[in-house]
């Protein structure tokens, strides 16, 4: 599409978007922004104090432009609210002190390969030159965890000693190890496929020392203590959120919401096996001929053929969808960490959005009715028409909101927000997916119990009948995902270690559905039988990602 005309807010946008993926290579390969594939990220203190330094100037500079058009008003708020938050996160050490099992730069280092362009020599030898760079960018994040704990920043004990497993199943041998596995399916031969091995075998050499790092010299800085307290928790929600949460009224409100989930989930279970509680229901469900897949490839499969059929049933009726915005990929992931997850089109999108399955290792059989509404949440209408469909408005947005700016609050709450829409407008009928959307749904209220609670050490509410008036923590926050979960214990534990490293990041999914329900039954309000939901969610979606202050306030003016 024709760029709009941009003002002088959007020019600083866009001039940030270009500085910054020079800054972080392995961001500008997520987000789709081309011309650094072949770099790594500077985790170093002085690549961190860098990325810093270029939030404040571009907010400095920001701060110096006169007052600009209404049509700009937007973009200079989100811009000066987002990097704001990068400054204050930055200010308080605790980028640099990052080390969780899921969303830290030691993964960065390691997804970004999924994301680069395998089709011929060229690509291959830009992989190369990436893997040749994995050892500088390790010594570099080494020395900022150093620093920090030298500051007495350091994280916990559990995450010190999951990420040093994922260095060591990383850096193994071929059937083992990423790094192994990635040249083995290159399918090149020669002098390239030698350049390859050799930068293959130097990041997986330095992955394994760095998880050695990991357990013989940062763990004994580390804390056995998980809670992060009250003030860092903060900090990190606000920057999740773009707003300030009230965190003990959110709390308070996760039980209730848990406990209306609950009681839908009991009304469907009598649906789905007669007298059978929510247990009994799985317990058919889960051996339902029906809903059986085989193998990884059968999975896959599955999940590409519901993508396509919800493009197909809610394009032109339900959403404007754009051509390019069509297609979506599903693959396996090729490593075996577990877990779903969706990765975006590049700014041409030449390298399409993508629905991503980390098939936990040994795991062979799958069944379809826990993640026909996962295919919902990461694909269309959730995700992928979020994700994909923003980047493709260059006629009304900048390239920081099309290409860079991301809230999870804003984002995971409208694929929470989607999933419920599927069920709402009739594609969730069949009981057994039904029991499945509200059985992920019980799981994400669950957690924002769990994760709040846990971090700032709370009591449990009397009269919940569960530990009434004990403190939360990581045993009883195990104990509660298994009562209210219906999923593999594995899976669970590695979901407790996940919110225990990245504090305030899994309520962001129930705080933002709850902004977007709470903006939609506004909207029908204001507009009574006016209200067009097709015409809602074309403005809304055309808001692109925002913090959810200002997402409040502009989905009142729809």
């Amino acid at each position: 599409m024709t760029p709009r005309p941009a003002g002088r807010s959007d020019q600083i946008a866009d001039r940030y978007v270009d500085a910054y993926a020079a800054l972080d290579p392995c961001v500008a390969t997520y987000v789709g922004v081309p011309g650094h594939d072949a770099e790594m990220t500077d985790y170093s203190p002085d690549g961190f104090a860098a990325r810093a330094d270029l939030a404040r100037a571009t907010l400095r500079e920001l701060a110096a432009v006169p007052e600009t058009p209404d049509d700009a008003r937007v973009a200079r708020e989100l811009l000066a609210e987002r990097l704001s938050r990068e400054v204050e996160i930055a200010d308080a050490g605790l980028f640099t002190s990052d080390l969780n099992v899921t969303a830290s730069p030691l993964q960065m280092m390691r997804q970004v390969f999924d994301l680069m362009d395998v089709d011929g020599a060229d690509a291959w030898a830009t992989i190369a030159t990436r893997l040749a760079a994995v050892p500088a960018a390790l010594t570099g994040y080494r020395a900022s965890l150093q620093a920090s704990a030298a500051d007495g920043r350091v994280a916990a004990r559990r995450q010190v000693e999951r990420c040093a497993e994922q260095c060591a199943r990383w850096s193994g041998a071929p059937g083992d190890g990423f790094f192994a596995d990635l040249v083995a399916r290159s399918g090149i031969d020669g002098a390239l496929r030698t350049a390859l091995e050799d930068s293959a075998t130097m990041a997986a050499e330095s992955m394994a020392g760095f998880g050695r790092f990991l357990t013989e010299t940062l763990i004994e800085q580390a804390t056995d203590r998980d809670a992060v307290g009250r003030d860092r928790y903060a900090l990190w929600s606000a920057y999740f959120t773009g707003s300030t949460i009230d965190l003990d009224e959110t709390y308070a409100w996760g039980w209730d919401e848990l406990a209306r989930i609950d009681a839908q989930m009991v009304e469907v279970a009598g649906r789905i096996a007669p007298d059978a509680d929510v247990a009994g229901a799985v317990s058919v469900l889960d051996v339902d001929p029906a809903r059986q897949m085989a193998n990884p490839a059968a999975l896959r499969d599955w999940m590409q053929q519901l993508s396509d059929r919800a493009v197909d049933a809610l394009a032109d009726i339900h959403f404007d969808i754009p051509a390019p915005v069509r297609r979506l990929e599903c693959r396996i992931a090729p490593t075996h960490d577990g877990g779903i997850y969706y990765t975006g089109p590049s700014e041409d999108f030449t390298r399409p959005g993508r629905m991503w399955w980390a098939v936990p290792k040994g795991v062979e059989s799958f069944t379809t009715w826990r993640e026909t509404t996962t295919v919902f949440h990461e694909g269309v209408p959730g995700h992928h028409l979020q994700v994909a469909q923003t980047a493709y408005r260059a006629d009304k947005l900048n390239r920081y909101r099309r290409m860079l700016c991301w809230v999870p609050a804003h984002g995971e709450g409208w694929a929470l927000y989607a999933e419920k829409l599927m069920a709402d407008l009739g594609f969730l009928d069949d009981p057994g997916d039904r029991l499945g959307m509200l059985d992920a749904q019980a799981f994400r209220a669950a957690r924002v119990i769990v994760d709040i609670g846990m971090h700032l050490e709370l009591p449990i509410p009397m009269g919940v009948g569960f530990h009434d008036g004990e403190r939360w923590s990581p045993e009883l926050g195990l104990e509660f995902l298994r009562l209210h979960c219906s999923m593999d214990d594995a899976y669970l534990r590695d979901e407790l270690d996940r919110y225990l490293g990245w504090p305030a990041q899994a309520p962001c999914y129930k705080v933002g559905e709850r902004l977007w329900l709470a903006a939609r039954d506004d909207a029908e309000r204001r507009h009574g039988d006016r209200f067009d939901l097709k015409a809602f969610h074309a403005a809304a979606l055309d808001l692109g990602s925002m913090g959810l202050d200002l997402l409040r306030s502009e989905l009142a003016l729809i």
